[in-house]
This record gives structure tokens, sequence and C-alpha cells, in this order.
């Protein structure tokens, strides 16, 4: 009876996974066209607009391939971990993965440098350089991926080789061994390490950014009289809009630490409780994004455009 009810538990947590994985290819979907209408219209995207569509798209297909893994998981529910398919949707997963990570760092960043009023001379000189650096962080991103993506398929080869040789005697004791030295010395080391370093990023850019509208909301709240209502509003309401997407970021980096910490098994209700809230995350980006963006926003039937905005 216990077993039925994990059972259907567990069926459930996967039909809302699948639900979530669809709403974010919606959002992600809309901004990826609506960007490439402005493209084949104008010929040209601004530097933001080309980190937001690079972004979009690699959620995009990052949900499609978390939608193929539950397809085929559930085709072939006794699928072992490492065999070719599975290490396939594990390839492209880490490498959408740690591309949609560092973009999301990339964007964080540039809106940070755009928005900042702080007169550092760094700042300044960074004001006027960030647009022009876009095609490196997109060549960024991907080599830094893929770099990462080739050491955990060295680590998943490796052990599907040992899986090979299973008809080797006490194959299944030496085998558990071997996956847990992998997954505790290797893997998780490295994705901690590969995770860690565009969340610092990111976290550092939205708190200097978060830090200089609250500054200059309060500035506007003390000097403005007429115009005060609308513009603390407007300052007001891009402050929620970032610190949401920080507490979405950091939710998004702590459920991946704690799923690859293999803390509970992949059976675990709680593991798969973990995965949801990972793609509660991929739901809310998109929506976060649209509000942030005021070309994108207008697109929205009955919606008006933000008042704060990134420079091009």
């Amino acid at each position: 009876m216990e077993a039925n009810s994990m059972d259907r538990a567990a069926s459930a947590l996967a039909g809302v996974l699948l639900l979530l994985c669809l709403g974010s290819v919606v959002g992600n979907g809309f901004i990826i066209v609506s960007l490439a209408t402005e493209w084949l219209l104008r010929r040209k995207l601004s530097p933001c607009d080309t980190l937001l569509a690079s972004l979009a798209a690699s959620r995009f297909c990052l949900q499609w391939v978390v939608i193929g893994k539950c397809i085929y998981l559930f085709l072939c529910p006794q699928a072992f971990t490492y065999n070719p398919a599975m290490q396939v949707f594990s390839f492209l997963w880490d490498f959408l993965n740690s591309v949609t990570l560092w973009l999301s760092t990339w964007l964080s960043i540039f809106y940070c440098v755009k928005i900042t009023t702080f007169a550092h001379p760094a700042f300044l000189w960074l004001k006027r350089k960030v647009s022009r650096w876009v095609p490196w962080m997109l060549l960024s991103s991907l080599g830094l991926s893929c770099l990462s993506t080739i050491l955990f398929f060295i680590g998943n080869q490796r052990l599907y080789q040992n899986y090979l040789q299973k008809d080797r005697p006490r194959w299944n004791d030496t085998y558990s061994e071997l996956r847990r030295f992998y997954e505790n010395f290797y893997f998780f080391p490295l994705k901690l390490a590969i995770w860690t370093v565009p969340t610092a990023m990111f976290l550092l850019g939205m708190a200097l950014l978060i830090t200089s509208l609250g500054r200059h909301a309060g500035q506007v709240l003390l000097t403005i009289s007429g115009r005060r209502g609308t513009s603390v509003q407007a300052h007001f309401r891009a402050l929620l809009t970032l610190v949401s997407f920080a507490v979405l970021f950091t939710a998004h980096f702590l459920s991946l630490v704690l799923s690859s910490a293999v803390v509970f098994s992949f059976q675990d209700l709680r593991y798969r409780v973990w995965q949801v809230v990972i793609y509660v995350c991929t739901v809310l980006y998109p929506v976060i994004l649209l509000w942030s963006n005021p070309r994108l926003r207008a697109r929205l039937p009955g919606k008006c455009c933000p008042t704060w905005a990134v420079a091009s």
C-alpha cells in the first residue's frame, strides 16, 4: 500500500515536472520569437538583447533535453544511469546548464555596469566598454561550458566502461564503491566549483545593482516632490524584480547542489521535490526577464513598458 502511494506521488511529481518544463518552453520561446522578429525587422539587436536571446535559447534547449529524458525514462524505466542514451542526455544537460548559468551571470554583470550610478573610474570605464565585450561573453560561456562538459563526460565514460565489465566476480560491490567514489570526489567537487564561480559573480553584480538602485530611490524620495510617486514606484518595482531574480537564482543553485550531493537517492521522493524546485525557478526566470525588458513587455497584451531599462 505504501509502495503504491509512493508510486502515485512520484508520478504526480513527474507530471508537475513535465508541466513546468513546458511552461518554461513557452516563456523562453516567446522571448526568442519576439527578439527574432525584431532582428528580422531591424537586422540588428542591442548587446543586451543579444545576451537575452542567447539565454532564452539555452534555456529553451535545456527544457527540451529534460522533456526528452523524461520521455525516454518513461519508455525505458529500467535504463541504466550511465548507458549511452543517458550519457547523451547527461552531456547535453551539463553543457546547456553551464551555458545558462554563465549567460545569466553575464546578463547580471551587463545590467550592473549599465544601470549602476557609481562614480568610480573603473565603473565609468566599464560602462563605455561592456557593450563591445558581449561577443566575448558568449564565446567564453561556450568555451567554459565545453571544458566542464568534457570533464563530466570523462567521468561518465569511466563508469560506463566499468559497467561493461559486469561479468567480473563481485562486480556489484566493486561498481557501487567506484560510483560512490566518483560521485563524492569527482562529480560533486567539479560541479560545485563550476556552479559556484558564475553564481558568485551573478550575486555580486546583483548586489551592486540593488545597492545602486536602492540608493538612487532614496535620493529620489528625498529630492523630488511632483513626480515622486511615479518615480519611486518605478524604482521599487525594479528593486523587487532584481531581488526576485537573485532569490530565484540562489534557490536554483542550492537545489542543484543538494541534488548533486547525493544526499537522497534518485528514487527518494525528497530528491524529486528538489527537482521540482529547480524547474519552478526555470519557469519564473522568463517571467522576470519579460517584466524587466521594455520591448518584450510591450508585446504582452494589456501591459505597459516598465520605466527602468538597460541602455544599449
